[in-house]
């Protein structure tokens, strides 16, 4: 990154208020890229277009120069719809991965039982490769990819294995913050099956074989560069890895006073990354 260049921050979030209920991953998903923009950082934003969110009260609408192309999933060809929405207060747009098979019931990651879906594998899979399709089309290179909840980690995975040679990602550091958004039941047995992908090896997908949340995050957490604990409270066990990891990280931040801390654990990151480098 050049001296004089303006960071380019891309926001991956599970979950963005006023599009979904407001819960604390939701509501620093709206809140941070604005306060982050304001500070002068260019920024892109991406969320699941799930089919709770009205498409008509928040003005949705589809940006067909960047739709029309097939994600392929274990043979299988599923379109990629792109949809945007402003957020007139600040002064920001998001951008939804939809597809009507994975994101057209009317709920979000669980049934009306509570039950996850059977299929949520497929559905984060066809979220984070939509996401990187999206940005190559839009031929933005970001210096920071923040990715927020479980759902988001394989963004991780294929820049740092599929798309690491890809020149529009060669300076991407990439941040996870980790959530207390846990689910109990693993994903699909197929999963690491379904993982592959054009410069993935077998051995990329080891730890996703037994797919549970704690192997997610652990991955997550592996491939990241920086880690933010997005929760007061996370499982013990992903407490010590994180700690174990020596990766760099920021402590949970309680209260709204979170967009400066944020915005320098950016620069941290870039910088150590950049020296490590060197």
């Amino acid at each position: 990154m050049k001296k004089k260049e303006r960071a380019r921050v891309l926001f991956v979030s599970q979950e963005i208020a006023p599009y979904l209920d407001p819960t604390p991953m939701s509501s620093i998903g709206r809140h941070l890229p604005q306060g982050i923009q304001e500070r002068g950082r260019e920024i892109r934003t991406f969320m699941p277009k799930f089919g709770v969110i009205n498409e008509r009260r928040n003005q949705l609408h589809e940006v067909i120069r960047l739709s029309g192309m097939n994600l392929i999933i274990e043979g299988n060809d599923h379109p990629l719809i792109i949809k945007v929405a402003s957020i007139q207060s600040a002064r920001m747009q998001v951008y939804f991965i939809d597809n009507q098979e994975y994101f057209e019931r009317k709920f979000t990651l669980t049934d009306k039982k509570g039950d996850h879906f059977a299929d949520n594998d497929e559905r984060a899979i066809f979220f984070c490769r939509g996401v990187i399709e999206t940005v190559k089309k839009l031929g933005w290179a970001p210096h920071v990819v923040h990715l927020q909840g479980w759902m988001t980690g394989l963004v991780a995975l294929y820049l740092k294995k599929s798309f690491k040679d890809n020149p529009l990602f060669a300076e991407s550091k990439i941040i996870y913050s980790v959530y207390d958004d846990e689910f109990a039941t693993p994903l699909s047995k197929d999963f690491s099956r379904k993982l592959m992908h054009e410069g993935l090896v077998k051995a990329d997908l080891d730890n996703y074989k037994t797919p549970t949340y704690i192997n997610l995050s652990k991955q997550a957490i592996d491939l990241a560069d920086g880690i933010i604990k997005g929760s007061a409270k996370l499982n013990p066990e992903i407490e010590k890895y994180i700690k174990k990891s020596g990766k760099l990280t920021l402590e949970h931040i309680s209260g709204d006073d979170y967009v400066d801390a944020y915005s320098e654990f950016y620069d941290a990151v870039m910088e150590e990354v950049a020296e490590l480098v060197d």
